[in-house]
């Protein structure tokens, strides 16, 4: 058993035999109501917190890359020379760039997240962090909130609107970012919930996170900018590619056996995603089939086929545009959920609900495991998410990739980083054929009987390395700088420093 700097717990490996239980969860309630919340600045709400070295403070992501508060609170808190700050975000994204010099100069020694991208995640792959990262799902961060294995000291929560009493949306206000999913289990569980508000108001009707789990009220002149919540492309792409590729998933889609009245979906924001979505609307009218819900992160391609009539309802943890936080606020049957009952592997969630999920890939090897937390190269660059909690709960998961871009290939024999062990993965889809998990034997029958251009994932790298070669194999550093957990808490593999 190694030690690991930074990482507490005896960690057991992931095992795919291993059958999961529920943990006991703590349960956590604050005083109903106070009418002395409100404080006048984030300079004296911190005099009176006492913050002290070696806290455990979180952010949530709902603003994503157009986030204000997480910077914010951290240049005050530096101010204060408070040390060994353990950052407890849900997704740190490229404007968090200012972390770096915390890092550095070790104000931050810990960042746990589900996704890190930009110069933090270059920073920690470069080893310049004190204690490791420890990168798990969306699910799993509720888990470990709900578990008592990490304990908030202080959760900040940027709230688009927040009343008298604490009670918060994100439907309405300057920086409205729709549903606040990952913010409920931060507000339910720390030991002390601030909201961050730049739209006050005397009283709120409609209520995302109630005010009794609100300690502190914090005015400040913007939280963020909505703008900055747009995810991928939000447009269908128009490569041709990525067209076939889609085209081909829906056709999967079709002929799998699970596409019938009440199916349920979800996909992502990028371009071939959304080109699915479009496909398997196409699909749904001629076939006139309506599903029960889509789920997840949630675009305004989601929306229209809630408007026009194909799905019944939205499970929303996440907008991922403004079209959605519209939806949100103006359609009952577009539902706000959180992260525990998305994607909590100890609660009833959602995606254990799920009929089909799209995917992306930054690396599948002939195993069919799948890198999305590290570059080609080795560089952490993003993260489970959902990821993994989705291709574990969905009856059939969907892998969608190009074969190979910028002669990098997508199929290596192994992944870099295990983020989504391969026995959760069903079929991979690319330009160049379909390649069907062994394991998933009912779905090669069905599709023995189409014309889906069936290939095993052998063949399909045959043909990448034929047209691009093989990259040579990237070293590593002994030293580890991130853990990865699966949504159990498991550990699945292993960060390295890059040489």
């Amino acid at each position: 058993m190694m030690t690991i700097f930074g990482y507490k717990k005896n960690y057991q490996m992931y095992d795919p035999k291993k059958k999961y239980t529920d943990k006991h969860i703590r349960k956590h309630s604050k005083n109903n109501g106070s009418n002395d919340k409100y404080r006048k600045s984030i300079e004296d709400l911190l005099d009176e917190l006492e913050l002290k070295n070696g806290m455990t403070i979180s952010f949530h992501h709902h603003l994503r890359n157009g986030d204000y508060i997480l910077n914010r609170l951290m240049k005050e808190i530096a101010k204060r020379n408070i040390k060994d700050i353990r950052i407890f975000a849900s997704s740190i994204f490229p404007c968090h760039e200012p972390l770096v010099e915390y890092i550095e100069s070790g104000v931050v020694t810990q960042i746990i997240a589900a996704f890190i991208s930009g110069p933090v995640a270059k920073t920690i792959s470069q080893g310049k962090m004190e204690k490791v990262a420890i990168m798990h799902t969306h699910g799993g961060r509720a888990r470990l909130v709900e578990s008592g294995e990490v304990d908030i000291d202080v959760a900040f929560i940027a709230a688009p609107t927040c009343d008298k009493m604490g009670n918060i949306t994100g439907s309405c206000g300057k920086s409205a970012c729709g549903s606040l999913g990952y913010a409920v289990t931060d507000a339910h569980f720390a030991k002390c919930s601030v909201a961050i508000t730049d739209h006050y108001v005397e009283h709120l009707g409609s209520v995302f996170i109630e005010g009794k789990y609100i300690d502190y009220i914090v005015e400040m002149e913007s939280i963020g900018d909505s703008k900055g919540i747009v995810s991928g492309t939000t447009q269908i792409t128009k490569n041709p590619i990525g067209l076939k590729i889609a085209r081909l998933t829906s056709d999967v889609i079709y002929h799998s056996g699970y596409f019938k009245n009440g199916f349920s979906f979800q996909t992502g924001a990028g371009g071939t995603s959304l080109a699915v979505s479009y496909y398997v609307k196409q699909l749904m009218m001629k076939e006139k089939i309506k599903g029960s819900f889509a789920s997840g992160g949630i675009t305004g391609y989601l929306v229209d086929m809630l408007k026009d009539g194909l799905f019944e309802q939205l499970y929303d943890v996440q907008c991922f545009d403004l079209e959605a936080i519209s939806s949100l606020r103006d359609n009952k049957n577009h539902i706000p959920i959180s992260a525990s009952k998305y994607a909590n592997i100890n609660d009833k969630c959602i995606i254990n609900d799920l009929d089909f999920v799209i995917l992306g890939a930054t690396e599948i090897d002939l195993d069919f495991n799948v890198n999305v937390t590290t570059s080609s190269i080795g560089e952490i660059m993003g993260g489970s998410g959902g990821h993994s909690d989705t291709a574990y709960g969905a009856n059939v998961t969907i892998i969608v990739s190009q074969l190979f871009n910028a002669r990098i290939p997508v199929i290596k024999d192994k992944v870099l980083c295990k983020t989504t062990p391969g026995e959760t993965v069903d079929v991979l889809v690319t330009e160049r054929g379909i390649a069907v998990n062994p394991k998933r034997n009912d779905l090669i029958e069905r599709f023995k009987k189409t014309n889906l251009p069936l290939k095993t994932i052998n063949e399909l790298k045959q043909i990448s390395d034929s047209l691009v070669g093989i990259p040579d194999k990237i070293q590593f550093d002994e030293k580890i700088v991130g853990v990865v957990e699966y949504r159990d808490g498991s550990v699945i593999d292993f960060i390295h420093k890059k040489l």
